[in-house]
């Protein structure tokens, strides 16, 4: 079986959070509190906003397969292990071959809910952990922190199937 064009998106997104999450795991409690202006919060909220949202975005897309969390009480080492379990399930939902076009509905604990497609919900799971990443990433290079290399390319190296050549002249 082939594996679906969005493999490498949900694995780069997965890996690229664990990246985020290992390089955290040595930050004192008070650097965990850092916020930076115009982020989303400190990085241990930040981290663990990222992880619940992924939860429940895997809940929704899984057809309720995998659980949602209460990321509120979770620390770094939990908030890793919850998202190193969501690789399989992702590859999972990716490789069923989703229609972009079912619609689905995520009600939550509140009574509120949102219906969008599959496809729009797909793209909001990588845009989302994008965009938190970027933002952990911009805090801990304000606390002299080198963050960890994330992007896709460093994801296509990591495992050898990206590779560079140099010129011949």
């Amino acid at each position: 079986m082939t594996s679906s064009p969005l493999s490498d998106a949900f694995g780069h997104h997965v890996w690229a959070t664990l990246r985020v999450i290992d390089a955290c795991l040595a930050l004192p409690p008070e650097q965990l509190e850092t916020s930076v202006p115009g982020t989303y919060g400190s990085i241990i909220d930040t981290l663990r906003h990222t992880v619940g949202a992924d939860a429940s975005y895997l809940f929704v897309t899984s057809g309720e397969r995998t659980p949602v969390i209460d990321e509120d009480a979770m620390d770094l080492p939990r908030l890793r292990a919850v998202m190193a379990g969501h690789a399989a399930e992702w590859a999972r939902v990716v490789d069923e071959g989703p229609d972009p076009d079912t619609m689905l509905v995520r009600v939550r604990d509140d009574g509120s809910s949102t219906t969008a497609p599959v496809g729009i919900r797909l793209a909001q799971v990588l845009h989302h952990g994008t965009d938190h990443r970027s933002q952990i990433c911009t805090a801990l290079t304000s606390l002299g922190v080198e963050p960890p290399e994330i992007d896709v390319w460093d994801f296509g190296w990591q495992d050898g199937r990206v590779t560079e050549t140099e010129p011949t002249a």
